[in-house]
């Protein structure tokens, strides 16, 4: 029946966008005589019919509803860094009268390739992935949907994608760097960097770092804070530490390691100095906020660069494609002790 006709179902049909069929049905400008033929044709077969005002169902230009995807793993409500960057992500599309729709990935989604409902039904007029995902699940995404697509805090050296991710490299090359200049010669990073391309990125931003400060490098100085399901460890050193300083890849692995520190003796940042990176500890850790030297990422900023690309994108307006990079600043606080001359 005509009633379940949608836009998407018209825009699968013809292998073309919904925006197109839309603008094809509407009489808008933006596709060729041809196409707008083509289209009419294949939604008559399928039984749209217009109303009375010209505008049937298929024909409604947006929704005004933006999906987003975020790894169940990683959310964990308000309290994460991911739901305050999802509470940024939904502040910006509001601004620009959108809605956002939030679903959340579980494991077993990316496993076996599940498509989001958010993608389903015509419901959403673009989608936007916050956090990393498999590859091959994303790769499979983006080649199932007409939908115009964003990432958000991730992306993948093998795949092109639209998305803006914060200055992970550069941000723990100056962390690094800034521990250097106060005299440190002996320091880890602690982070897994196989779980996440931002982890890498901050790992060898830290080894940019040691050798333009002509610091060697030691294997042993690679601390790993998570399992290889990304799973965090409650202890991440064992045994005394053997080093002056610790770059983390996050203010959450960097509250771990200080509580392991302390509960070995050691005085932060007394006998040891430690860095984090987001500037950001999830509510009700029981460490002040304003303890961790660490490296600030513009949240909102990269919402709005976000928003904003998405909604041209969907408009087929002019946007900045590939990778954004929203640069921060260190931020400095009570965990770092200045060792020269000592």
């Amino acid at each position: 029946m005509a009633k379940d006709v949608t836009l998407a179902d018209i825009a699968e049909r013809v292998g073309v966008s919904n925006v197109a069929v839309s603008k094809a049905l509407s009489g808008k400008p933006g596709v060729s005589d041809e196409l707008r033929v083509r289209i009419k044709q294949v939604a008559d077969r399928m039984g749209y019919i217009p109303n009375s005002s010209g505008a049937g169902k298929a024909a409604v230009t947006e929704t005004g509803n933006i999906g987003v995807v975020v790894p169940e793993h990683y959310y964990g409500y308000s309290v994460s860094f991911y739901g305050q960057l999802y509470e940024k992500v939904v502040r910006a599309l509001y601004d620009n009268r959108y809605y956002g729709i939030l679903e959340l990935l579980t494991k077993e989604d990316e496993q076996f390739g599940c498509i989001p409902k958010v993608m389903q039904d015509g419901k959403v007029d673009g989608l936007i992935f916050l956090g990393q995902m498999d590859e091959r699940y994303i790769c499979k995404m983006v080649s199932q949907t007409k939908l115009p697509v964003f990432f958000l805090d991730t992306y993948m050296p093998s795949v092109t994608l639209d998305t803006v991710i914060s200055d992970g490299y550069y941000g723990t090359y100056l962390l690094t760097n800034y521990l250097i200049r106060r005299g440190h010669k002996k320091i880890g990073f602690v982070g897994n960097v196989d779980a996440t391309n931002s982890i890498t990125d901050r790992f060898w931003g830290y080894r940019k770092a040691l050798r333009e400060g002509n610091i060697e490098f030691q294997e042993k100085w690679e601390i790993s804070d998570r399992n290889e399901r990304g799973e965090s460890y409650d202890r991440i050193l064992i045994g005394k530490p053997e080093l002056d300083a610790y770059v983390c890849n996050c203010d959450f692995t960097a509250y771990t390691l200080i509580q392991n520190l302390e509960e070995m003796g050691c005085h932060v940042p007394d006998d040891i100095s430690v860095v984090g990176f987001d500037d950001f500890l999830p509510a009700g850790m029981g460490m002040d906020s304003d303890r961790i030297t660490s490296y600030s990422v513009d949240m909102g900023r990269m919402s709005e660069i976000c928003v904003k690309s998405l909604i041209n994108k969907i408009k087929q307006k002019e946007y900045v494609t590939g990778i954004q990079i929203v640069t921060g600043n260190i931020v400095e606080k009570k965990t770092v002790k200045d060792r020269r001359g000592m």
